[in-house]
Order: structure tokens, then sequence, then C-alpha cells
């Protein structure tokens, strides 16, 4: 698949849960690959275990504003996420959905969605905390915004040199989604 011109998304989900840590990523990304992004961070009143979201647009043209009323595609974390997003979803857009923590009953449908246990399948790699990962790793192969490995390689720029040793594990979390998203897209 080739790389989309216009895609954005909004991340969002409980404080803590590295929301912030993939939309930086997702621009970073964005960047490398040529592209033109603005990543918009809000935060809960609360930091940990409050919510957090932020908008990611990347486009091949100057992105005019980083608001984004109805998105072309989501990744909602938790349930009170996807109660607030999941209205605003465009007609026709993609929504990646953590189905650890989120009941299907109530998914919309009608919705194009991809239903993925995150924090399980973060689990399963080493560790609940990159459930991020493979989250975006589902968006990545849902939307084909960017190539993988693109996003992948950003990793070592924007993953902290005290945490570089996680990079690998980070980078196969992403490939895990990636292929979940592949497989339930085709």
């Amino acid at each position: 698949m080739t790389a989309s011109a216009y895609q954005d998304v909004i991340i969002a989900g409980f404080g803590g849960q590295g929301v912030m840590l993939v939309g930086n990523l997702l621009a970073q990304a964005g960047m490398e690959y040529g592209r033109e992004v603005s990543f918009l961070p809000v935060y809960g009143a609360e930091m940990r275990g409050g919510t957090a979201n932020c908008t990611v647009v990347i486009d091949e043209e100057p992105v005019g504003s980083p608001l984004v009323r109805t998105p072309l595609s989501t990744i909602v974390l938790n349930e009170p996420s996807l109660a607030r997003f999941q209205p605003r979803l465009a007609e026709g857009g993609v929504q990646i959905v953590n189905a650890s923590l989120i009941d299907r009953a109530l998914v919309d449908e009608r919705r194009r969605t991809v239903y993925i246990p995150v924090n399980d399948m973060a689990l399963k790699i080493g560790s609940v905390k990159m459930a991020n990962m493979v989250a975006l790793g589902a968006w990545i192969g849902a939307t084909g915004t960017l190539p993988l490995a693109c996003v992948q390689d950003a990793l070592n720029r924007v993953v902290d040199g005290r945490y570089a040793k996680l990079v690998p594990a980070n980078a196969e979390a992403l490939a895990a989604g990636y292929d979940f998203a592949k497989k339930q897209t085709a």
C-alpha cells in the first residue's frame, strides 16, 4: 500500500497509557518521511490516570490547523475515549479500538473498526506498557499513512536515551499491531 497524502488521527486514553508518546512518534515519523505534520496534545485535570488525547495531522501540504473536529481516524485505548470520539469519526473513517479494555457491545459496527486486544498482545511481547505501540502499529496497518519501517526507525529519536534498550521491543509491538490490522482488513 502506498502512503496516503492526508490523514489525521485523534489518539485517546488514560494518562499513563502512552498517548502522547505515540502521537509524538507519529509526528516525528511523518516529518522524517517528508510530510508536513502537526501534533496537538490535550491533557485532562490529572496526568496519570486522567484523560489524555492528542491530534496528529499528516499531509504533503502545510497543515493549516492542528484542530480536527471530524477525524478520519481514531485510536481509542479506553471506554471514555470511545464514548467521546466514536461519534465524531468521519463517515468512512477507521477506528482502532482496544479490545482489552473496551466491551465490543459499545463499538458502533457501522464504523470501520480494528478491534484489537492491544494490552494482551503487549503483555505477550513483554510489557503491557507497549499497548500504545501495538495500537499505533494497527493504525499504520489499517490506514497505510506511513511505512511501518519509518515509524519503527523514528523510535530511535523519540525514545529517551535511558530507555534505548526498549526500542527493539517497541518496534516488535508496532509490527504485531500492524500484522493484526493487515489480516483483519485484508
